[in-house]
């Protein structure tokens, strides 16, 4: 089955604004995962197989420069090109959270993306996997199993877990964060604008 996982970040506005003003590349960093915590959904990725599948994403796509991820959470485990915002160019471990260093791509996706962070919208961070979950009724839980893979993190609309905000340091501030729907809106509005603007027709 696909596993996936949220988590909340947004990203200082001025730093977006000198990325695009100076035509250099967006790099954000903060939490991407972690282990051993019970999320909003009940699932806990224990330690060692998340480090195992850490690792293994570092010796391959990471080290060959292929880390890409989507924008927005597709239903599937292919890793859609024509999608690609983003790719990750650094991952290490800070306890059990995985931390990781983001390049925004200056792909359709991409932009999109930093314009969403300009205009201040939070969407969050969301690992994607394959594997099988085991229940715990009496705990309420649901773990992960040692089949899981790590295939990829994507960018997507709706965090639902408790994580941390990525920033351009890389500092952390945990919190559950309830996105306002009027949110929702602009980012509708931002995209239309970014495909009229690009097109210079409107067929929205």
């Amino acid at each position: 089955m696909l596993l996936t996982e949220y988590r909340p970040f947004k990203v200082d506005k001025i730093l977006v604004e000198q990325s695009i003003k100076q035509d250099k590349p967006l790099i954000v960093s903060g939490i991407l995962q972690r282990a051993e915590a019970k999320n909003q959904n009940g699932r806990i990725y224990p330690s060692e197989i998340l480090k195992r599948e850490v690792q293994n994403y570092i010796d391959g796509p990471v080290k060959e420069r292929r880390a890409t991820g989507e924008l927005d959470h597709p239903e599937s485990s292919v890793i859609n090109l024509q999608n690609v915002s983003h790719n990750i160019s650094e991952i290490w471990w800070d306890g059990d959270a995985v931390m990781g260093k983001v390049e925004i791509l200056s792909t359709p996706a991409g932009n999109i993306l930093k314009e969403l962070f300009r205009n201040g919208i939070t969407v969050g961070i969301s690992s994607r996997g394959m594997g099988s979950v085991e229940e715990n009724l009496s705990e309420q839980t649901v773990t992960v199993q040692d089949d899981f893979e790590l295939l990829c993190f994507d960018f997507v609309s709706t965090p639902s877990t408790h994580g941390a905000y990525m920033t351009p340091s890389g500092g952390l501030n945990e919190s559950k964060t309830k996105l306002p729907e009027y949110k929702y809106t602009n980012v509708n509005n931002i995209i239309r604008d970014i495909i009229c603007d690009n097109t210079g027709i409107c067929q929205c």
